[in-house]
């Protein structure tokens, strides 16, 4: 069970400072570019100053443009808070990502970041572990963390919780769910029973469906029959849940009151929908992320993937660590379960021992054309 708090301090870095200062990343060439991995000819020369970081996300194939938009966004963050102690090296996952990780291992990378597809995570993981090499994940898959793959990816259950402790703290006591017969369903009806129980609440009706078909329909029909709920969650994409909504509630009616998930995040449609209108759900926030952009427009000529931001914070957790790294010694695993977290330009996040990232988050309001912050995402971790 994760559960929300508002923080004891805040963990800040020299990056996070300027950049909510407005300070802007001011180009240093026509083009920096982040350092390729050597051929396989090549071995990396001896770095008595720096701590060797690998960074694995694909270069090439169908997903290039991401993994060169994270490290773009990974040399920006190394210029913006000016990194003397670390060198991070770029490794292609596109051919292959067990051979990027042995390739990095060889070179004498003591940390790893990526990769970005959960699909990767166990080659990565079975040639970093031998080595105690580290990975600090792009990924979202849960399934993937342990003690030395720690996933920065958002976690549904911490979605799931923010949505329903701002609920509870509303005065909704009475939840109900509608979740898809999937893997996914099965893991958000885990984390909604939890997170009711840890706001004090009641779960007093579950309805699944198939997804595919418009069985989400009969299931909502028959959740609104039991009744005897103040909100409901809808454990689905912004299309499914418009599909249950309008047989949920009366049009306008405040109650019950609709729960999204993540799933809802950018999603042009929950604006755009009036049966969704006034429904809730969580999503990293998106304060800082436009002064992110422009400055990195300012620099590559063109908009990063939203992803990228991950790239950057990860680095920032890297700068902030190494204070207290001595060169060459291994990475100062513990030092990543730190209770208190570290800040980025998503905001707070930290990871739990077991490597399962949380993250502190906003809760959305669906309105006519677009949404509105209605729980501000607090500004630090308390426990």
């Amino acid at each position: 069970m994760i559960e929300w708090k508002a923080n004891r301090r805040t963990v800040l870095t020299l990056a996070a400072i300027a950049l909510l200062a407005g300070c802007k990343v001011i180009p240093k060439g026509p083009k920096d570019t982040p350092r390729p991995g050597p051929s396989p000819m090549e071995t990396l020369p001896s770095d008595k100053q720096r701590q060797r970081i690998a960074l694995l996300v694909p270069l090439s194939g169908a997903d290039a443009r991401l993994g060169q938009s994270i490290a773009n966004a990974t040399t920006m963050a190394q210029l913006d808070t000016n990194a003397k102690t670390i060198r991070i090296t770029t490794y292609d996952t596109g051919p292959g990502a067990a051979a990027a990780a042995a390739r990095a291992i060889k070179d004498g990378n003591r940390l790893i970041l990526g990769p970005i597809s959960g699909a990767d995570i166990a080659a990565v993981a079975a040639v970093a572990r031998p080595a105690k090499v580290p990975l600090i994940t792009y990924s979202g898959d849960v399934s993937s963390a342990a003690r030395d793959v720690f996933v920065m990816g958002l976690d549904p259950a911490n979605a799931i919780d923010r949505v329903v402790g701002f609920a509870a703290s509303k005065g909704m006591k009475r939840f109900a769910l509608l979740a898809p017969k999937s893997g996914y369903g099965n893991r958000a009806t885990a984390a909604y029973a939890a997170a009711v129980r840890a706001a004090g609440g009641t779960l007093v009706s579950t309805q699944v469906y198939d997804r595919g078909n418009r069985s989400i329909v009969s299931a909502a029909t028959r959740l609104k029959a039991r009744g005897g709920y103040d909100a409901v969650l809808i454990a689905d994409s912004p299309r499914f849940a418009a599909m249950a909504a309008s047989s949920l509630k009366v049009a306008g009616a405040a109650k019950p009151k609709l729960l999204g998930t993540d799933l809802w995040s950018g999603e042009a449609a929950v604006g755009k929908t009036p049966a969704l209108r006034g429904a809730w759900f969580p999503a990293i926030t998106d304060a800082r992320y436009p002064r992110f952009a422009d400055s990195y427009r300012t620099r590559f000529g063109e908009g990063p993937y939203r992803l990228s931001t991950y790239g950057y914070d990860s680095v920032l957790l890297v700068v902030r660590i190494a204070r207290d790294w001595r060169i060459g010694a291994p990475f100062p695993l513990a030092r990543l379960s730190d209770r208190d977290g570290f800040l980025g330009l998503d905001g707070p996040f930290r990871f739990a021992p077991n490597g399962i990232g949380e993250r502190a988050l906003e809760v959305r309001e669906a309105r006519a054309g677009g949404v509105t912050i209605v729980g501000p995402a607090p500004e630090k971790f308390v426990d």
